[in-house]
């Protein structure tokens, strides 16, 4: 693949991404009874599937469109741009769960308390999780379709753009005004009210893997601490408190871009 360069406008690359994020969120409700199924049916689960797979082929194609071929070889393949390379790989995939492993110190410490960690040695969960169009949705589909429309094809563009330090806070708008479908759905379908869908709507930004697993965990169960002794209470507060400065302390050590050879975005 010949390498290419991208230069484009602040603008220009605001408005690609957000076309980027609506074709995303359009392609979920193109079916005829997309409004009228629940997200969960599994007519919608396989429909949508489908839509995911078109739309993973179609912006990458709109994304080499705006790329400008160079022949500079110190340029970089799309591929390249859009992370998508074996270099660097194994550190991204652990070093990344680990991370957001140390930011859910709470969540998992429940986990544990509750007898929660014998489920995943059960052979009999995975086989079932396997058959389940919701848990590959939710660990597979899910997070591999929006890190790649939302970080692989968009962070190409916006940082040239914008610089590396603006590109990482603007990034996960686009992701967040493509989630609000989710609240929309649970509110008209009277799943939830308007305030408890918003919470639920809130996503962690992260690589495949760390989305996956946060997809997994779900929003941390801080209610569930005071079902317990208060000596146990203690240990748990502190296991949250603990993850929360842990990870902010890894944060930027951990995302260097040294550990994964990755020398494109370190602008």
């Amino acid at each position: 693949m010949a390498p290419v360069i991208f230069i484009l406008p602040a603008w220009q690359a605001t408005l690609l991404c957000l076309l980027f994020a609506l074709f995303f969120v359009g392609s979920l409700y193109i079916w005829a009874d997309s409004v009228n199924k629940n997200r969960d049916h599994v007519d919608t689960i396989k429909r949508r599937f489908v839509s995911m797979a078109v739309v993973c082929l179609i912006i990458p194609l709109l994304l080499w469109c705006f790329g400008i071929p160079t022949d500079n070889p110190e340029a970089h393949t799309l591929l390249d741009w859009m992370g998508i390379r074996f270099r660097g790989f194994l550190p991204s995939l652990i070093l990344s769960l680990a991370l957001t492993m140390v930011l859910f110190m709470g969540p998992l410490t429940l986990h544990y308390m509750d007898g929660v960690f014998s489920l995943y040695l059960d052979g009999r969960y995975w086989s079932n999780s396997l058959k389940s169009l919701i848990w590959i949705r939710n660990h597979i589909v899910a997070p591999f379709s929006e890190e790649f429309i939302f970080r692989a094809c968009m962070l190409p563009i916006l940082v040239p753009a914008f610089g590396t330090g603006w590109a990482v806070f603007v990034c996960p708008l686009f992701f967040g005004v493509a989630h609000v479908h989710h609240m929309i759905e649970m509110v008209t379908q009277g799943q939830q009210e308007v305030k408890a869908a918003f919470k639920q709507s809130c996503h962690l930004m992260a690589p495949v893997i760390a989305h996956a697993f946060c997809n997994h965990m779900g929003f941390p169960a801080f209610g569930e601490i005071w079902g317990y002794p208060k000596q146990q209470q203690h240990k748990l507060i502190a296991s949250f408190v603990l993850g929360a400065i842990l990870w902010i302390a890894m944060l930027y050590p951990v995302t260097s871009p040294f550990l994964y050879g990755n020398e494109i975005y370190d602008l």
